[in-house]
């Protein structure tokens, strides 16, 4: 799925290191030309987009959260 434009301004092209699953969420940690960013986001979310370590992902984050989208 390619992402045409979206509004949040810090965005960290970067790889994921580790994948923490829980039952319900998930802590994915990834790798940034900045250092580590990491998102908590649901483990279905995880298992949707198909992450696993080394997979490329956009980090999108907003002053609350980070959101992960695969590249």
């Amino acid at each position: 799925m390619p992402i045409q434009s979206i509004n949040v301004r810090n965005q960290f092209k970067g790889k994921v290191k580790e994948i923490i699953l829980g039952d319900v969420v998930s802590e994915i940690d990834v790798v940034t030309p900045f250092g580590i960013v990491t998102s908590v986001i649901t483990t279905r979310s995880v298992r949707d987009l198909g992450l696993e370590i080394g997979s490329e992902v956009l980090a999108l984050v907003k002053s609350t959260e980070v959101s992960i989208a695969k590249l």
